[in-house]
């Protein structure tokens, strides 16, 4: 009976003890990665990726998956990046458009990550295109557009930069000694949290994803539920390419290449499950701070934790 209640603590907590283990090897080798410092870059280099884990996850919990968004992060960056730059920088991409509020490229990017995922999840539940197929289709067209879309003068597919003083202190700023990036992690997190386990619509996504032709018996709207899971998570994408461009200054076409990749597999790392049904928020975000750490990355606190760094 000892053995097996051990073997059971084993299996439900892997994940923790890897990520303990993983911090304890580090903090051998390199003893400064335990610092502030450090631990702060690594979360800071983590949260957009963490805003694409907990989108992933929700389309997964639904038995869904959604491949855009890297592309629609990438997205987001160049249109936050277009309506934040100064009034008098060379290469405004808007002339004539003078300074904008900070708010105003954070919901842009938003809303049109809310609108890609909606034609995506219009694609996948009323037209029945496998998810798989939807999505790099939808990532074709999403990075085509926006190539076509940088190519206006006079930025001529230039990347993007000179952007005003605030925006840039959202990507890199802090309030109290913690990083707004960080508190806009923690912040979705949080709501995600909520949503999944204190929430009819939560209870609504696990069972869609567990049995979807026993939720429809049971009256829950499958289609509904669908559209939801693919607009929060476009949204949510939009916005981690916001945070993108703030934190690093730029943006272009290939921001975020391949960072679907990585939402996908911190959510499976973290517990989820391709059949639907299955997945937590603690385990996504675990799951993304093991799969960021690469070759010592996190050792140094550097860009390499984001191994597909923004080109």
């Amino acid at each position: 009976m000892k053995s097996e209640n051990i073997s059971k603590f084993l299996i439900n907590n892997i994940l923790y003890i890897c990520l303990l283990i993983m911090i304890v090897i580090i903090a051998v080798i390199s003893p400064s990665f335990l610092s502030a410092r450090v631990l702060s870059d690594v979360l800071i280099q983590s949260a957009p990726k963490i805003l694409l884990a907990m989108g992933m996850l929700v389309v997964i919990i639904a038995g869904g998956m959604d491949m855009t968004v890297g592309r629609l992060a990438g997205l987001g960056a160049v249109i936050a990046g277009t309506l934040a730059q100064q009034a008098d920088y060379y290469l405004k991409f808007w002339p004539g458009l003078g300074e904008l509020p900070i708010i105003v490229p954070m919901l842009v990017s938003v809303a049109a990550g809310l609108m890609v995922g909606a034609v995506t999840g219009i694609i996948i539940s009323k037209f029945r295109v496998p998810a798989f197929l939807a999505g790099l289709g939808m990532q074709l067209i999403i990075y085509g557009g926006n190539l076509l879309f940088l190519k206006k003068a006079p930025n001529n597919s230039q990347p993007l930069a000179g952007y005003k003083q605030s925006f840039v202190q959202f990507g890199t700023g802090s309030f109290m000694g913690i990083s707004y990036l960080i508190i806009v992690a923690l912040l979705v997190m949080i709501l995600v949290f909520v949503l999944l386990n204190m929430s009819t619509l939560g209870k609504n996504i696990y069972a869609i994803g567990g049995n979807r032709e026993a939720a429809k018996v049971a009256g829950i709207n499958s289609f509904k539920i669908d559209m939801f899971v693919y607009m929060l998570s476009g949204a949510l994408a939009g916005f981690a390419g916001c945070m993108l461009a703030a934190r690093t200054g730029s943006a272009n076409a290939a921001f975020a290449e391949g960072y679907e990749m990585d939402a996908i597999a911190s959510c499976i790392i973290g517990g989820a499950s391709f059949a639907g049904g299955i997945g937590n928020v603690p385990g996504a975000f675990l799951g993304v701070i093991i799969f960021s750490e690469r070759g010592g990355s996190l050792v140094s606190g550097h860009e390499g934790i984001c191994h597909s760094a923004p080109q």
